[in-house]
């Protein structure tokens, strides 16, 4: 039996309450249609490129951290490469699940070691660069309107194209 994924599934093209067929976007193309299909393309470019990048296998040093964001920038400063969209967005919702528990202003290497935080963070970067899909990525993008901000610089001819 093959295997089917959530983008083999058909698409409900035509709105629910409409008979007609003008409002079909595969039809009928359209501005938006054509930005989605930008959104996949940088996503795929993306998502290419941050696969090739090697998860460092020797680490620098400890990293004092307080918060899982802050951990993020000292490791792309200490290891100079990106982290993942995925990564990043994960890092900031990890961040405020601390918000209203007992321990929210305690530095976070105090709660969990710092060599722990770090392996544990390469760990989700390498799940994110070898088995997302760009498809993926790109609803995620379309979604949130400032998703640049999550996104790290990777290579200069990507820059335009993000």
């Amino acid at each position: 039996m093959k295997r089917t994924f959530p983008w083999d599934d058909p698409l409900q093209i035509v709105a629910p309450h409409s008979s007609s067929s003008h409002h079909n976007p595969l039809l009928n193309p359209s501005i938006h249609i054509a930005s989605q299909d930008i959104l996949i393309k940088r996503a795929e470019m993306y998502q290419e490129y941050m696969k090739q990048i090697p998860i460092p296998s020797h680490r620098g040093s400890v990293i004092p951290f307080n918060s899982w964001v802050g951990l993020g920038k000292s490791m792309k400063k200490l290891y100079g490469q990106p982290l993942h969209y995925l990564t990043n967005v994960l890092l900031k919702q990890w961040d405020q699940l601390r918000i209203g528990s007992k321990d929210e202003y305690k530095p976070l290497d105090n709660l969990i070691h710092p060599s722990k935080a770090e392996a544990t963070i390469w760990l989700m970067e390498e799940v994110h660069r070898q088995t997302s899909s760009h498809f993926h990525i790109a609803k995620l993008w379309k979604v949130d309107p400032v998703y640049g901000s999550s996104v790290d610089s990777v290579v200069p001819s990507l820059e335009n194209v993000l």
